[in-house]
């Protein structure tokens, strides 16, 4: 899961979501690791218990920016000494072509033999047959403990043949990826501001914006800040921490026109079209909010724990802090992330493609090395709460990032649905919100029957 803007990176994250649905012909047979390899014990195939074993090569494809791309290197070679026979040819595409690419190879039978899935793409590949169900291999391994794993990652991986949550895995988590708010901790000291609270509630809407307001400097007086207080805030956190819904998907109704949701829609939209803290669509497309944060021009924004080496090398302190609550309630809420490692069905290597994934997703050494160079949060809770929480880098209130996991993040709006489209339309159309030429009360009553129509027409 990566970054993204009010405008644009919404978008994004939905399209690299947005796999069309896949056919079920022709796929073969999910196997079991009895009939497709000799390590029928539950062991953690360790390279060492067999040196004689023939070479094997699998491909990997996965997706992100060169800081991601390294450290899988890094990964993968960990991974080819621990299994000696076994080499791993690793395509790292670029995120917009990612789901275009991956819809293509695994339409032609040619899918890698493992690759990230997430969402709704997860969802329709599930249900398709497209990957393979890795229950039987995880009930064989000795790495898997479900106890010391997050159950809000595991969860995601998991059909039962009609709904997600339940049955067999199908993949295992690559990360679970809290998105947390991180501020620029000198512009606040230098501006006399008081720091941004951890704990979640204890900071408003309105604690945010005062502090916006003073952060926001106008040097020119043009109306061009050279520096803004917040930027891409995040529409979900606002709505959900206000009590909005964007769908009830038990009774698959669309709630996009409840008061909760427009009034926290406003409230973002008027970080910009009134109040002036936070760069409108013009000044995003000249210098986008990440740019902006990186160069120390915006004193609040987004973060993944992905965007710590990055952040690592930035010239000064930062930290992280609980999105801001709602006024009108209290709370916070915020999108918890996470993609998968899935197995090509039609893999030839089921066993060395499975030892991957489970190397990159539950391997001790491999989450150590993973979140050491920057890339995740371990999925195994007792490092996520040991080692990682005493690691002596930025943030230092690496807390939020488990408290976003165990209580207050939530799966990304389209996670459950097998057609986006209706949440498609809802993004491609809100810059009349954003742009200020509609008000977000009459636009959500607008465009609520169309997303209904879209919603009832793709997810039956």
């Amino acid at each position: 899961m990566k970054r993204k803007s009010k405008w644009t990176g919404l978008m994004l994250l939905v399209l690299l979501l947005a796999l069309s649905a896949c056919g079920s012909g022709n796929v073969k047979n999910e196997a079991t690791p009895s009939e497709n390899s000799d390590n029928s014990q539950k062991t953690d195939h360790d390279g060492g218990e067999n040196p004689k074993k023939d070479p094997v090569t699998i491909e990997f494809m996965g997706h992100g920016n060169p800081d991601e791309k390294k450290i899988f290197e890094k990964l993968i070679s960990s991974f080819e000494k621990k299994y000696p026979n076994v080499t791993v040819k690793y395509t790292s595409v670029p995120p917009n072509e990612y789901s275009q690419k991956l819809k293509t190879l695994v339409g032609s039978g040619k899918a890698p033999d493992v690759f990230y899935v997430g969402g709704s793409e997860f969802y329709r590949f599930a249900e398709a047959k497209a990957i393979l169900s890795i229950q039987s291999y995880i009930d064989q391994t000795s790495l898997f403990n479900p106890d010391n794993i997050w159950k809000q990652a595991l969860d995601r991986y998991r059909y039962d043949g009609s709904k997600l949550g339940s049955g067999d895995l199908y993949a295992l988590p690559k990360d679970v990826g809290p998105w947390a708010f991180v501020y620029n901790k000198d512009l606040f000291e230098k501006a006399g501001v008081p720091l941004p609270s951890a704990k979640a509630g204890e900071w408003t809407w309105n604690d945010m914006l005062e502090a916006a307001k003073i952060l926001t400097v106008d040097e020119n007086g043009d109306g061009k800040p050279d520096q803004y207080g917040v930027g891409a805030y995040s529409l979900e956190s606002a709505v959900w921490a206000n009590g909005g819904e964007y769908i009830d998907y038990e009774t698959g109704t669309v709630m996009v026109d409840r008061p909760e949701f427009y009034e926290a829609m406003q409230f973002v939209a008027d970080l910009t079209l009134k109040h002036k803290v936070s760069p409108n669509p013009e000044a995003e497309k000249a210098m986008n909010a990440y740019t902006r944060f990186l160069n120390g021009k915006l004193a609040m924004f987004a973060m993944g724990p992905w965007d710590q080496p990055a952040f690592w090398e930035l010239p000064f302190e930062w930290d992280i802090a609980a999105w801001p609550a709602s006024p009108n309630t209290g709370k916070t809420a915020t999108w918890l992330g996470s993609m998968g490692f899935a197995i090509s069905a039609k893999t030839a290597h089921p066993q060395e493609a499975f030892d991957l994934a489970a190397f990159l997703s539950l391997d001790e050494n491999g989450q150590r090395e993973n979140y050491q160079l920057g890339q995740a949060v371990p999925n195994l809770i007792d490092m996520a709460n040991g080692e990682f929480m005493e690691m002596g880098k930025a943030p230092q209130n690496r807390q939020v990032f488990l408290d976003i996991i165990q209580d207050y993040g939530r799966p990304d709006v389209p996670s459950r649905s097998k057609d986006t489209q209706w949440i498609d339309t809802f993004l491609q159309n809100a810059s009349k919100v954003w742009n200020g030429e509609m008000s977000a009360k009459d636009w959500t009553a607008e465009i609520k029957p169309k997303m209904q129509e879209l919603y009832d027409k793709g997810n039956k």
